[in-house]
């Protein structure tokens, strides 16, 4: 599997889900499609590699979203989340809990917002990720239309 250390350090934009964290998750959610995954650390049979560029795919379903945490790729993935819903999917999305940045306040005040206590210890990750996360629900289908009027 080679050296992985460098998916997590902020070195990397990839930060991969905590398995705790996701079962959770899921067990509420039962997510269909995880938007931004590896072979090797996806969370649901179907996902959408870096080379499928989930970002040109259509999502369906209730989707589990951990982005790459670079400056643009958070704000183009909260992006496509927010419209995905939209169009009718429930896109669940771990993020960093940057509120002073503007895809913050474009995108994820615009959903459910859970912010999650401590740091989050990703991956197989020796120490917690030097940031504050959160949880963004984007509402899709009949309750998110019910719940933006």
């Amino acid at each position: 599997m080679g050296d992985m250390t460098v998916h997590f350090s902020s070195a990397s934009e990839e930060w991969e889900t905590p398995d705790d964290l996701f079962a959770e998750l899921d067990g509420i959610f039962h997510f269909d499609l995880d938007a931004c995954a590896s072979p090797e650390n996806a969370k649901c049979e179907r996902y959408f590699t870096r080379e499928q560029d989930a970002l040109k795919q259509e999502w369906k379903g209730t989707v589990w979203m951990n982005p790459p945490y670079g400056r643009r790729r958070t704000e183009v993935f909260m992006a496509k989340a927010h419209e995905s819903s939209l169009a009718g999917a429930t896109v669940v999305c771990l993020v960093p809990a940057r509120t002073c940045t503007a895809w913050w306040h474009d995108h994820a005040k615009q959903g459910t917002v859970m912010f999650l206590r401590g740091r989050l210890r990703f991956g197989r990750a020796k120490s917690s990720a030097p940031f504050p996360s959160a949880i963004v629900i984007f509402w899709g289908g009949r309750l998110g239309q019910a719940m933006r009027q």
